[in-house]
């Protein structure tokens, strides 16, 4: 070569010119020589520093310097040379860099590894006129500045690589700009992309391509191509190189763990942390919330949920400035749908006579970054050079088989790594006729990773198939573990360097998953194996234990830890019920629809929760199950009817587990029962249902509860006991009941049941007027619950605080509280919230807004706070009351 590349540590230069597009249009003839002044000015300060010339194409400059002090010398220089240069009117060339410091790693003709795609995307972060430092440069290079020149600390950053944040320094130098707009990066504008711990590689076509439709106006563009040709991944940097386009937001939806199309609309809700709680369609809210947003949605995996192409279709034609971004195996085929084949990597179609330009072909720049990860000596030699283009070309320049390849590399050479893959290639030649022909490779490659496992390793990759958005270390163990040959941990993470599984941490705990792809192959050679049913099995009944280990705690200390826990393991959970049904397996499914219930009902999943109960307890094995076992099913689904506003609905599965627990003469159980009984009946009308079930229910079940010294249960029956003389005009009777179960819940830390007690206080005091008094104990009670997002509390809460705002004469504070609670509402559809304004006599303030344009505006102010913002509203807004009242009753 005629220059030598510094390898080690080096610190890389990138620049390029601001707006060259529109200055080659406005220059016409003029501008090549103006763009050759340009490559004059910079070339002489780089190469004056010791600068090397890595490439220049067009109007970018790569370089890199083996000092971090004379990088940044060179590009002081440069800043100033062109500042200084008498440019035509009109014509000012304005130039970004930025300069990153890491490991030089040279493969073939070219740096690869993630420090100079990292200096790239600093420098494409900036604005011409100025110079960005990553904290590396910056370290090296602070203490020996050019003089006058100046260092601003612009805070930490996530770049277009998607890679984790990077600090930024900006250079400020004598006779140039110094001001600059916001940094181009991923966190300027609201954003779930995740990181991402490998480089991109290549593309460069098909993001740019890509990113014009999408900004050019369309509105479902949808990536296509068999699994393994890197459809999420170039949709991920396709969204971060389009997010300044979408101001309010570019959003990663992950759908390979959903086969039910009717999940889709939950899945997308979840992403954009939309609350869907309640009866109201989530596709409804959904389409509500996206209303007038400049929004792009990117949603990966369709493929297996392509039912729910009608949901996309239908939230864009509901929305003006919504994009979607998709990635899926065929296309959704909707009207106004784009499809962009996604074609595999580009490939030599022969050897160059230097090996060392084979890097300049992405499919094997990604085989030679991927093997350097697991082997840092690694390179191309005139030895291997035709190995490694043609373990790419059988591969068909697919980016998941290259990899699966390249982490070979570690044990194998090219050579060695080319003749098995050719041997398994080989075996799957005759593969089904109706996969597309590179699918058949990928499985191929996918196999031959499956080759080189022993024994214990097959099994248990194969096993881990059963596993649904993956598994922690405890849930793996219990499913993978009985004879396996291997221990568990030891075997994944064999698993995970031979690139067939990938981990995280979760709270301080190892997590595994697996790609969608790769689960594929691993439940095909479950069901090879014959233990197909067993596995399923251990991992429905891992599941259900899971669910039964977390029951108690979802109204206790832990819960917000726990809700975490079953959210992160809502797929697996999902799985082992469709698993249970489908199986006849009746007194599992009904565990697994019990035990999560006050999951399904914190988190909004109240319709779904309905429906997979209705379903288990539908089965014909499900009479002949353990009473005990649906006993706790028809409670569960009678909780999840009540938080639904069904009463009738909610009555039949509490009557029917009374009956249960008569039957077994079980003394706790039938307290329990007769306690949720006391709360349904026959009707909607809930003054007609106090009237009715009256004192009998629960003074039966307080008898119970104190013979048998439960203090929980005792205080849950005079907090019912409470409910039933204070809606029936009791004041005082029902404000000593919530008093005595509200010291019983305190004295057991009962934190739950401790906001539901001075809600109900919050209720008398409301009745008799007494504000301050009602606006404490709401405050402690909104407290408590918004701790842990418990967003039916929180309607009922703000409803109340409205009322107590409204009462002492805060027009403003009344109207706004009441348009956040009534958004809730919606969104939530949780039917409790008319019961209790219609049983406290609560203000409906939305009817009294009439033509008051102030009410009228505070009202649509409060609807427009998130929940975090409207609760934290309401706290304040009550901290400042209390302060000024001190104990006063309004």
């Amino acid at each position: 070569m005629a220059r030598a590349l510094p390898t080690g540590t080096v610190t890389f230069l990138f620049s390029d010119v601001e707006g060259s597009t529109r200055l080659a249009a406005q220059q016409g003839d003029r501008w090549p020589a103006l763009l050759e002044r340009h490559q004059q000015l910079l070339r002489r300060c780089f190469t004056s520093r010791d600068g090397v010339e890595v490439a220049t194409e067009g109007d970018s400059f790569f370089v890199v310097f083996r000092s971090a002090p004379g990088a940044v010398a060179a590009a002081v220089a440069a800043q100033q040379a062109l500042a200084a240069e008498p440019w035509p009117d009109g014509a000012a060339i304005r130039v970004r860099m930025g300069l990153h410091t890491g490991e030089g790693t040279l493969g073939g003709d070219n740096y690869v590894g993630l420090d100079v795609h990292r200096a790239s995307r600093i420098a494409a972060a900036g604005h011409g006129g100025q110079i960005l430092l990553s904290a590396g440069t910056r370290a090296l290079a602070e203490h020996a500045l050019p003089e006058d020149v100046a260092l601003t600390d612009l805070g930490a950053h996530r770049l277009k690589d998607l890679a984790m944040p990077e600090r930024l320094a900006q250079l400020v130098v004598p006779g140039c700009p110094s001001e600059f707009p916001p940094l181009r990066t991923v966190d300027a504008v609201p954003n779930n992309l995740p990181i991402q711990l490998t480089s991109f590689i290549g593309r460069e076509r098909e993001v740019t391509e890509a990113s014009r439709l999408l900004l050019d106006g369309a509105r479902l563009l949808t990536l296509t191509g068999p699994g393994g040709t890197g459809k999420t991944r170039l949709s991920l940097q396709v969204a971060a190189e389009v997010s300044g386009g979408f101001h309010d937001g570019v959003f990663f939806v992950p759908l390979a763990p959903i086969s039910d199309p009717k999940l889709v609309p939950s899945a997308i809700a979840r992403a954009l942390q939309v609350p869907v709680a309640g009866s109201q369609p989530v596709e409804e809210r959904l389409r509500d919330w996206l209303r007038g947003k400049q929004l792009l949605l990117v949603l990966d995996n369709f493929e297996q949920i392509l039912g729910a192409a009608s949901v996309v279709s239908d939230l864009l034609r509901a929305t003006e400035m919504v994009r979607v971004l998709a990635t899926s195996r065929a296309p959704l085929r909707v009207y106004g749908e784009r499809q962009f084949p996604v074609p595999p990597l580009k490939l030599p179609k022969r050897l160059p006579d230097d090996p060392e330009r084979l890097s300049q072909f992405e499919a094997v720049r990604l085989f030679i970054e991927r093997a350097l990860a697991v082997r840092p000596d690694f390179e191309v030699t005139n030895e291997n050079a035709p190995a490694v283009a043609m373990i790419c070309s059988r591969l068909d320049g697919l980016p998941l088989a290259i990899e699966l390849a390249a982490a070979r590399v570690k044990l194998l050479p090219p050579q060695a790594i080319l003749a098995r893959l050719a041997r398994s290639l080989d075996l799957l030649s005759s593969g089904a006729r109706d996969l597309p022909d590179r699918q058949r490779t990928l499985r191929g490659a996918i196999a031959w990773s499956w080759d080189l496992l022993d024994e214990p390793h097959r099994r248990l990759f194969a096993s881990f198939g059963a596993f649904v958005g993956g598994a922690s270390l405890e849930e793996a163990e219990a499913v993978c573990a009985p004879d396996l040959g291997v221990d568990v941990l030891d075997g994944l993470a064999e698993l995970v360097d031979q690139s067939l599984l990938h981990q995280s941490e979760q709270d301080g705990e190892p997590r595994f998953w697996v790609l969608a792809t790769i689960r594929e192959f691993a439940l095909e050679r479950l069901e090879e194996s014959g233990e197909g049913d067993a596995v399923g099995g251990r991992h429905a009944e891992a599941y259900a234990a899971l669910a039964e280990r977390a029951e108690p705690e979802l109204t206790g200390a832990r819960q917000n830890e726990w809700l975490a826990r079953l959210d992160l393991e809502h797929d697996n959970l999902r799985a082992a019920i469709v698993w249970a049904v489908a199986r006849g397996e009746a007194g599992l499914a009904l565990r697994l629809v019990a035990a999560p219930w006050r999951f399904w009902q914190f988190r909004g999943h109240l319709r779904e929760a309905a429906e997979r109960q209705a379903a288990a307890l539908a089965m014909p094995e499900a009479a002949a199950a353990d009473p005990r076992v649906r006993y706790r099913a028809l409670e569960a689904q009678g909780g999840i009817q009540y938080w639904l506003g069904d009463y009738q609905a909610a009555n039949r599965p509490y009557a029917g587990s009374l009956a249960i627990a008569r039957e077994l003469g079980d003394r706790p159980l039938i307290a329990q029962a007769l306690y949720n009984l006391a709360f349904t009946g026959e009707g909607d009308d809930p003054m007609a249902l106090m009237r009715s079930k009256g004192r009998g229910p629960i003074e039966e079940a307080l008898a119970i509860w104190r013979e048998l010294g439960d203090r929980a249960g005792v205080g849950r029956a005079l907090w019912a006991l409470g409910n039933a003389d204070a809606y029936t005009g009791q004041l005082d009777r029902g404000e000593a009941e919530f008093r005595e179960a509200l010291a019983i819940f305190r004295e057991l830390g009962d934190r739950y049941h401790v906001g539901w007690s001075t809600f109900e206080l919050a209720f008398i005091a409301t009745k008799r007027e007494r504000w301050g008094e009602a606006v404490r104990f709401l405050a402690e009670s909104l407290e408590i619950f918004t701790a842990t997002d418990d967003v039916s509390a929180a309607v009922l809460l703000l409803d109340g605080l409205a009322s107590a705002a409204y009462g002492l004469g805060d027009r403003d504070a009344a109207f706004r509280l009441s348009g956040a609670s009534a958004r809730l509402e919606r969104e939530a559809g949780v039917g409790l919230v008319r019961t209790a304004r219609q049983l406290g006599d609560y203000v409906d303030l939305a009817k009294r807004i009439g033509d008051d344009p102030a009410a009228r505006a505070a009202f649509a102010q409060g609807e427009e706070l998130p929940l975090k913002e409207a609760t934290a509203y309401a706290l304040d807004w009550a901290r400042r009351v209390t302060d000024a009242k001190a104990g006063v009753d309004g």
